[in-house]
């Protein structure tokens, strides 16, 4: 009896998740789209002192005479630091203007040429 009831109840919540969300509002959109770019640069950001932590595990191993005399030095590409997170949020976009019709004795013109 206990099962049949769990089961009732475990269908009924999940019919209510399938609802339709509400679309955001541009506000919320605001907030996901910095957060996007915040997420981005963090990621840049990792990157940059991976590339760091590397050229001195690097230069480190060179300096302790480990590496063999046939081995030639790798050039790679400098690290770029990202610099400090600055966010700008995009302008919306206009709104499109209705394409002006062109006069009717335009087009007779047109098909003559």
């Amino acid at each position: 009896m206990k099962s049949i009831a769990l089961f009732i109840t475990a269908c009924a919540l999940s019919i209510s998740a399938l609802a339709k969300l509400p679309a955001p509002s541009d506000d919320a959109k605001a907030k996901a789209a910095e957060a996007a770019a915040k997420t981005a640069h963090a990621g840049k950001v990792d990157g940059y002192l991976l590339c760091k932590s590397q050229d001195r595990v690097a230069a480190h191993y060179r300096k302790s005479g480990k590496v063999g005399k046939d081995a030639k030095p790798v050039t790679t590409a400098p690290c770029t630091n990202p610099g400090p997170f600055v966010y700008t949020a995009a302008s919306p976009a206009p709104a499109a203007a209705p394409a002006a019709a062109a006069p009717a004795g335009d087009k007779k013109k047109a098909k003559k040429s």
